[in-house]
């Protein structure tokens, strides 16, 4: 391993899975216009989208379900979502042609390079990671993408007053997010007691994992936190 450059946290970890007929096509069908190719340079969102709408960013959308539903919800909005797990992407790119949703664009790849690399300063309006790894294996934790470090450089891409919001089925892992958003210089809590959790907002649909879950007994934790006017 080369000293000046340490292993990076990653935002996965990589579950090959086998693409179905539909996620192929969609891949081959919309991904010329709806997918953001790997490459270099600062992205511009204004020219990507058409439009000068606020941006929110979802980091590891999964089947993409729930992002789907968010953009259709909110056409005023701009959506791109990152996901490295191709057949997750192409579910997610058959839901965007089957509901027409311009206010929606996706990357296959690692979220983290992406945002060191290609996401502007101060250019995101919302960034939203639900129900990341948890690493329930004490040993694991330093995996976990939650961490003190990553959460300053999502703080540098998101626009002041913009809203950092994760959610996690494992009661542990909402504590030690808690710990490092109330740890941070550059985020505040947007639940008025003061408090870490919030209810979940309108606006983050219920899968059906979570609702499965829920059914169960089991909670779910989300925190929204506010990017401070004056950090950085």
């Amino acid at each position: 391993m080369d000293a000046n450059h340490p292993r990076q946290i990653k935002s996965f970890v990589l579950r090959q899975g086998r693409l179905t007929k539909g996620q192929e096509l969609a891949l081959a069908t919309a991904w010329p216009q709806y997918g953001i190719a790997e490459g270099q340079g600062w992205l511009d969102f204004a020219a990507i989208f058409g439009n000068a709408a606020p941006v929110s960013l979802e980091i590891g959308f999964g089947n993409g379900e729930s992002l789907a539903q968010m953009a259709r919800t909110a056409p005023e909005r701009n959506f791109l979502g990152i996901e490295v797990h191709t057949p997750g992407v192409g579910h997610l790119l058959h839901l965007v042609q089957k509901y027409q949703l311009e206010n929606l664009r996706v990357m296959n790849t690692d979220a983290v390079e992406i945002i060191q690399q290609r996401i502007p300063t101060g250019s995101l309006n919302r960034i939203q990671i639900y129900f990341p790894d948890p690493w329930h294996k004490k040993r694991h934790h330093k995996r976990r993408i939650i961490q003190a470090a990553f959460v300053s450089l999502l703080a540098t891409r998101l626009q002041a007053g913009g809203l950092l919001h994760l959610a996690t089925d494992w009661q542990d892992y909402a504590q030690a997010m808690a710990e490092v958003l109330d740890a941070s210089p550059d985020f505040c809590t947007m639940n008025p007691s003061g408090e870490p959790f919030s209810p979940r907002p309108e606006f983050r649909p219920l899968t059906k994992f979570e609702q499965r879950g829920l059914k169960l007994g089991h909670g779910v934790w989300d925190l929204l936190y506010c990017k401070q006017e004056l950090s950085h």
